[in-house]
């Protein structure tokens, strides 16, 4: 029997995250195997206007599972945000004969996709950011090896800021979501989690904090510091102006987004990148894949961008609560 869907795209937009290859070799696998032809379009939506795509085979992503970035090369495209921009992809997707596309990517990513939806494409989202921003799921391709990477920078940093006896800080990645600085405090036990969510932009609070928890011996104070409040070398002079007490500042940056994607990222790549490709067999349009309650299921693209994400306030208490001054102030 023949398929409705004979030829399909897939590229990768916005930042790259790891698990992004994972997901690239899913989707051209799954397709592969499905008889529909594959095509990688290269440098996200860019690629679409140059009409940069190349045909990819069961080969052409043999041995790429384990490494971070993506092969397909990224960039963001300012044409897609135009009224024309997205009319011109979908013609170019159209004359070269796509039936369906995957994007992978974020939530700007994803905006692009909605786009060409309205132009006629049919559009399969898989959620690939680091950020863990976007509303409509519970995880997102990279972030369980970003939050592992900052982990165990903080870890090394924490060695030698108690050997010190020094305040850290150390600013992780996430201009509007706060969600790796939040577990990676809680994973390395900062005493501090500053996060976009919930700032109070008190600095006084932090000061007190760490003159308070000095005078009960505590030898180090780390605080987390998400990208998205940022200022940290700023914030570490006005510390140790204020305290007396050494103070540092590290900004981990890009650090957090390349490396080996760990087994979750790439299992959960490869699960939603096969369902991507099975979805538009299957005559599903314009969906984007999630994980929620445990499982993957898949949304319309419209409902998926109207949703709106939030940080559990019980990871916020959870955070608060094992912090040394709260604890030391609270214990019986």
């Amino acid at each position: 029997m023949r398929n409705k869907v004979e030829k399909i795209a897939v590229l990768t937009s916005g930042g790259d995250s790891p698990g992004m290859n994972a997901a690239i070799r899913a989707v051209v696998r799954t397709a592969v195997g499905r008889g529909v032809k594959i095509c990688g379009i290269r440098k996200g939506f860019t690629g679409i206007f140059e009409e940069n795509m190349v045909e990819m085979t069961a080969e052409s992503v043999s041995g790429i599972i384990m490494r971070g970035g993506t092969i397909l090369y990224t960039a963001r495209n300012k044409e897609m945000l135009t009224e024309e921009g997205p009319k011109k992809a979908a013609e170019i997707l159209k004359a070269n004969g796509i039936d369906g596309l995957v994007v992978i990517g974020g939530d700007g990513s994803y905006r692009g996709a909605q786009a060409l939806s309205k132009n006629g494409v049919n559009v399969i989202g898989i959620p690939g950011t680091i950020d863990l921003d976007i509303a409509c799921t519970r995880y997102t391709i990279g972030f369980d090896t970003a939050v592992n990477t900052a982990v165990e920078a903080i870890d090394r940093i924490k060695d030698t800021s108690t050997s010190h006896e020094r305040v850290s800080i150390i600013e992780v990645m996430g201009r509007s979501a706060g969600y790796i600085a939040l577990e990676s405090g809680i994973a390395t036990g900062a005493e501090e989690i500053l996060i976009p969510e919930n700032y109070e932009y008190d600095e006084n609070k932090i000061i007190e904090a760490v003159v308070d928890n000095r005078k009960r011996g505590h030898t180090h104070h780390i605080i987390i510091n998400a990208e998205g409040i940022g200022d940290s070398m700023g914030l570490a002079k006005r510390i140790e102006a204020a305290t007396g007490i050494e103070t540092r500042a590290t900004v981990l940056g890009y650090l957090q987004r390349g490396g080996n994607p760990t087994c979750r990222d790439r299992v959960m790549a490869s699960v939603m990148g096969e369902i991507a490709v099975k979805l538009l067999c299957e005559g599903k349009q314009n969906r984007i894949i999630a994980f929620r309650e445990g499982g993957y299921t898949d949304l319309d693209i419209d409902e998926a961008l109207a949703m709106k994400k939030t940080i559990p306030e019980y990871m916020v208490e959870v955070a608060e609560t094992l912090t040394y001054h709260y604890t030391k102030e609270n214990s019986i």
